[in-house]
């Protein structure tokens, strides 16, 4: 029988590089794709917003929408924590939705 011939400490060096290598582009896919489904997310919730806006409001255009929503600003910025605490069923009756 043959021994089998053990790996320099140099080969086991060059199999842990090319294993953390590996891991590196695991890492990055893996964040990437975490990146994206953030951004899906967020541009679900930016146009569902809009949209309950656009139609609440009877919005059209840009335009009208700063305009109303720089007027609420001041009145959600000091009652924000009391509007939030409306019941979310309360909220949809009020709405129709």
């Amino acid at each position: 029988m043959r021994a089998l011939a053990r790996k320099t400490e140099e080969d086991r060096l060059v199999d842990l590089e090319e294993k953390i290598r590996k891991m590196q582009l695991e890492k990055q896919r893996l964040a990437n794709q975490v990146r994206q489904k953030e951004r899906k997310e967020r541009t679900r919730r930016l146009i569902q917003v809009g949209g309950l806006i656009e139609k609440h409001f009877e919005i059209e255009g840009e335009e009208e929408t700063i305009k109303l929503i720089a007027s609420f600003k001041e009145v959600v910025a000091k009652n924000k924590e009391k509007i939030l605490e409306m019941n979310i069923d309360q909220a949809r009756k009020i709405l129709r939705i």
